[in-house]
Order: structure tokens, then C-alpha cells, then sequence
């Protein structure tokens, strides 16, 4: 190769390395953001969307028996202190969120987080996953929660690797503020996001931004079941999927109402269960998750729950599907086109979506969910089981 050559061969690498290094210098802003806001939203059918009051009353629409309701979370968190007084923060919506002109953003005391279990289980854990007419050879993986120390989770049990992102909290900011709160709004059937949203107060600097996506549709399942005791989960697949997580709870009831053996299933073919797989997840994340078997597919429309979990929970069976959304993210200011230039991140803003159904299962009825039979009828949730069902699954529907 002539000398001439290779010195331009090299200086065109030399250029080509430069502008790889200023382009990774910039991934990340030289300073900021200041303030962070994350926005969650829930489409809420089959029995969860069947609860009444309280809190459920503010973040679903008042549960007065419609049988689909909406979810919203609103988290502000910034690296500054109210400029005067009191924390205060605002988010003013369009319309068709029928909230009224805006929901105040509530700065508390203390956030306490979700208990994963909230009350001690007794007997044994029998946990199978994956799609199929049977359990394969290996499962259940078999906890006898007798002879755990007091207060101990076994290991294993929840999901490790995907962690729940809850984005800005109390902990990570030095003022936060969240909603719902104690207001008497709450987002309803018909309450739509897409149009300009702004949030302003004392302690971050204005945000301000359009969202292009609704709500997800809600999802629907039928449970067929097999003559070998299997059951098929069938559901039509709704626009903006990016995935798909079925889970059932199920066991046996002792004398006075006592839980006796448990056993938990994952559509999962990794044994995956609870921690950041109950939440909003990103496109990003599912597509991952896809890969390594532990969500399933967009495409998919079915999956068979193995024989092995009706046989070992012949009392109930609690189950839940999600269906994992878009994202939309903004920031400001844009990045700048020149890479050398410093990016000074004010604001940075996203809202995540997802859609999911829960239903339950027990000799003679189907609950929250269409049956072999077509049945549906009316399950409100309570406490005890309801409270550790809630916690079991991620969600906090209750139970009957």
C-alpha cells in the first residue's frame, strides 16, 4: 500500500475515533437535570377494576362497579429547595384528563414503601413457570416457610435482576412531591392525557410538554380448561403492546379460613416473579426480557397454565396478566447539535404505560374474567387474603 495512502487511511480513522469520543463525551448532560418528573399509567380490568374506595377511589375511577378503570402517578423530584415558604408544585392537564385545571403535587412527611409480602405466609410455596400443559421435570421449586427464621424471605423468590423504578422519590431529591393525594380527584374511565401538559412551582424549574398516547385499551381473558387439568389463557392482543407476564396464585384453604400450601406461577420461562416485573417497564427493558424468555411476545395470544398448579391449589387461584406499554420521554434543552457544546439538563420528563386484567378462580365460578362457561360475576376485595394477594402480585386489587 503506498505511503500517501495509508497516512490518509489513518488520518481518516484518527477523525473517525475523535468524533466517537466527542459523541460518548456528550451521552451524558455536563450538568443537571434539576428536576425530574415521571408520570405512570395504568388501564385497570377484570376484578382489580371492581375495588371501591379510599386511595384505590383517587387513582382508579371511584370503583363504583365499571368493569375497566384508569390509573395515574405523578412524581416530581428536584436538586432544589422551594424558593420561598412551602414546597408547592402543580401539573395543569388538558381537558380530556377531566381533573380540572390542575392537580397539586403533595410534599410527604415520610413514603413508606410497598411491602412485597405484607403478611407472613404458613405451610409451603410450590413455584412452577412457563407455558405448558405440564410442569417439566425440576419443578416445583418447593419453600417450606416453617423453617425460615422470622421475618426471612427465601431466596430467589422475587425477581433480582429487573428492580423497580419508581423514579423520583423522597429519598433521592431534596424536594419531592407526588399525587394522588388527599384531593377527591381521581382519573376516570373516560379521562384522556394526549394534548399540552405543564407543571410549575417553587422548587424546579417549569416543565412543559405535549403527549401523543392515551391510555392503553384494556385487556381481556378467557380461561379454558383442559381435560388434564391445564388451563389456556387466551386474550386479544391490544395496540402499543410490548409485551406480555401472566402470573397465578392459588392454594388451599385450612380450618378457620387459614392459608395451607401455596403455590405461585410465572408465564415466565426464566422464574422470574414480583419486583420490577409488576411495574411500568420500559420498551427497551421488555425487548430484553423477550429475548432471555421471561416476557412474552407481542404477538403472543395464548398461554397454557400447567395442570400441576390447579392440582396443588384446588381452593382459589388468583391471576393476573400485564401487558407492558410505550414510553415517551423530553428533556430540556434539546441536546445540542455541536458535541463539544456543554449540555446544561434543567428538566427531564416521561411517562411509561401499561394495561392488565386479574381474575379469579374458584370451584363453581369465575371471577373478574371470562370462564369456560362465559360466567362473570362481582368480586369485591377485602382484607386478609385480599391484602396478601395484593402484595403477592404486584397490585393490590384485593381479593374476595
Amino acid at each position: 500500500m503506498p505511503k500517501r495512502r495509508s497516512l490518509v487511511i489513518a488520518a481518516a480513522c484518527g477523525i473517525a475515533l475523535s468524533t466517537v469520543a466527542q459523541l460518548a463525551a456528550q451521552t451524558k448532560p455536563a450538568s443537571g437535570p434539576i428536576a425530574r418528573y415521571d408520570m405512570r399509567a395504568g388501564t385497570i380490568s377484570g376484578m382489580g377494576a371492581m375495588g371501591a374506595g379510599g386511595a384505590m377511589g383517587m387513582m382508579f375511577g371511584g370503583g363504583r362497579g365499571n368493569s375497566v378503570q384508569h390509573e395515574l402517578y405523578l412524581r416530581l423530584g428536584s436538586s432544589s429547595s422551594p424558593a420561598k415558604g412551602s414546597p408547592k408544585a402543580d401539573h395543569f392537564m388538558p381537558p380530556s384528563a377531566r381533573l380540572g385545571k390542575s392537580v397539586a403535587l403533595v410534599t410527604p412527611r415520610e413514603e413508606k414503601v410497598p411491602e412485597e409480602m405484607p403478611q407472613k405466609p404458613k405451610g409451603r410455596l410450590l413455584i412452577y413457570w412457563g407455558c405448558g400443559e405440564h410442569a417439566p421435570k425440576g419443578q416445583p421449586v418447593v419453600i417450606d416457610f416453617s423453617r425460615l427464621a422470622a421475618g426471612q424471605m427465601p431466596q430467589g423468590l422475587w425477581s433480582s435482576t429487573i428492580l423497580r423504578d419508581w423514579g423520583p422519590t423522597l429519598q433521592n431529591s431534596r424536594t419531592f412531591g407526588r399525587w394522588p393525594a388527599e384531593d377527591g380527584k381521581f382519573v376516570k374511565a373516560d379521562s384522556a392525557l394526549p394534548g399540552p401538559h405543564r407543571i410549575a412551582g417553587n422548587y424546579s424549574p417549569e416543565i412543559s410538554f405535549t403527549l401523543t398516547k392515551d391510555f392503553m385499551a384494556p385487556l381481556s381473558v378467557r380461561n379454558t380448561s383442559m381435560p388434564s387439568g391445564a388451563t389456556i389463557l387466551r386474550w386479544t392482543g391490544i395496540p402499543g403492546a410490548t409485551g406480555y407476564l401472566a402470573v397465578v396464585f392459588g392454594g388451599k384453604q385450612g380450618p378457620g379460613g387459614e392459608m395451607g400450601d401455596m403455590v405461585m406461577w410465572s408465564s415466565s420461562s426464566t422464574r422470574q416473579f414480583g419486583g420490577g416485573l409488576g411495574d411500568w417497564i420500559s420498551p427497551s427493558q421488555v425487548a430484553a426480557l423477550i429475548r432471555d424468555r421471561t416476557v412474552m411476545a407481542p404477538a403472543t395470544t395464548s398461554c397454557i397454565v400447567p395442570a400441576e398448579v390447579k392440582r396443588d391449589g384446588p381452593d382459589f387461584r388468583f391471576g393476573t396478566l400485564t401487558a407492558y406499554g410505550p414510553e415517551e420521554a423530553f428533556s430540556y434543552p434539546p441536546r445540542p447539535a455541536d458535541p463539544r457544546a456543554a449540555w446544561n439538563l434543567e428538566w427531564t420528563a416521561r411517562i411509561r404505560h401499561r394495561s392488565s386484567t386479574s381474575w379469579m378462580q374458584m370451584p363453581g365460578m369465575s371471577m373478574g374474567a371470562e370462564g369456560s362457561q362465559g360466567q362473570q360475576q362481582e368480586c369485591r376485595p377485602r382484607g386478609g387474603l385480599g391484602g396478601m394477594l395484593g402484595g403477592m402480585m404486584g397490585g393490590g386489587g384485593g381479593g374476595c
